[in-house]
């Protein structure tokens, strides 16, 4: 994936995020509703770090001198588990 997919995908996600945010907001007293919401939030909120992860790894190469291609997304794990 290089930078523009990965720029990409990131204005997809954000898109999607700000648009569960809105919904959610619209939502709030159907209660399925909103946990099925606050679900996919959480999961779009977890690949957009992933994707800026990503995104600083090829970047960081590049600065090196390094082919920016070896960099490989992370697992959420390790992501979210990352000092902000």
């Amino acid at each position: 994936m290089d930078d523009q997919s990965i720029l990409a995908r990131i204005e997809d996600l954000v898109k999607e995020e700000h648009a569960l945010q809105e919904k959610e907001d619209a939502d709030a007293v159907r209660s399925e509703a909103l946990e099925d919401e606050r679900r996919r939030l959480d999961a779009v909120s977890v690949e957009l770090d992933r994707c800026w992860d990503l995104l600083r790894q090829r970047r960081a190469l590049r600065s090196a001198g390094q082919d920016p291609d070896k960099a490989q997304a992370r697992d959420s794990d390790t992501v979210e588990k990352y000092w902000q």
